[in-house]
């Protein structure tokens, strides 16, 4: 079944891995992060990777090394651990999946991003996604999930089948997704799983949208979002194909 978007996330700008700002304390996806967007009104995404214990961890990278005064794989060390393991930047450790939605509570959109944890776009899925539905369970807000696995979207499906999902794509340059195969990106360049996943949206790249096939799913009804946009200049390009931008490094204006 095909969970449409909620119009919050088409009208509200969404802030990429929350409004950060290292500068003022704020790194990205961290608690400072998220309650300064909530704060502004913005719509947040944030994303996921796996703890050692099977906590959904709202962390970009699947290392510490380059947010963290900590080294090595994020799967290696259970949800206390990394809880206690401060960000750079900021006073406190990586949040839970569970404690942002009890931030949050409802207040702007929330778009999850399940990071892929085979490294291949593959179908070892389950832990992180099985983690992502319990922590929702409940939850009473404007909330969509995606991911650039269509797999882990396919088990979102199965295990939260009335959430809105998505698909995170681009134009899988391969030598910016090495060491993914070349076939394997030109598979996924064609955005081939959307109705399979029965997905409602894309989050494109923003210099891609002119790409055919988004084109194609949104005269289809798809909603277009995009990522990630840097300026009000590129915010004013990216608008003229997508209905919505996640946002960085500037103060994304509401639309009148």
């Amino acid at each position: 079944m095909r969970i449409p978007l909620p119009a919050a996330f088409r009208t509200t700008p969404i802030a990429h891995r929350a409004l950060h700002d290292r500068a003022a304390g704020r790194p990205e996806n961290s608690r400072a992060a998220i309650r300064a967007a909530i704060a502004a009104g913005y719509g947040i995404e944030i994303d996921l990777q796996r703890s050692a214990d099977g906590q959904a961890m709202v962390f970009h990278d699947d290392d510490l090394d380059r947010l963290t005064g900590a080294k090595g794989p994020v799967a290696a060390l259970t949800a206390a651990e990394l809880g206690a393991t401060r960000l750079r930047d900021a006073e406190d450790g990586i949040p839970t999946l569970s404690e942002v939605l009890a931030i949050v509570a409802g207040r702007v959109p929330l778009l999850i991003e399940l990071k892929d944890q085979s490294g291949d776009m593959g179908k070892a899925v389950g832990p992180l996604e099985a983690a992502t539905a319990a922590a929702l369970v409940g939850y009473d807000g404007p909330v969509a999930l995606m991911s650039f696995n269509p797999h882990s979207i396919a088990e979102m499906a199965r295990l939260a089948p009335n959430l809105p999902r998505g698909l995170v794509t681009c134009d899988y340059d391969p030598a910016d997704w090495a060491p993914l195969p070349a076939e394997t990106c030109a598979r996924l360049r064609e955005i081939p799983d959307y109705d399979r996943v029965n997905a409602s949206f894309l989050s494109h790249q923003w210099q891609d949208l002119a790409r055919p096939r988004v084109g194609a799913l949104r005269d289809a009804g798809a909603a277009i979002l995009c990522w990630t946009v840097r300026s009000p200049e590129a915010e004013a390009e990216a608008r003229r194909i997508a209905e919505n931008i996640t946002f960085e490094g500037y103060l994304a204006p509401f639309p009148a």
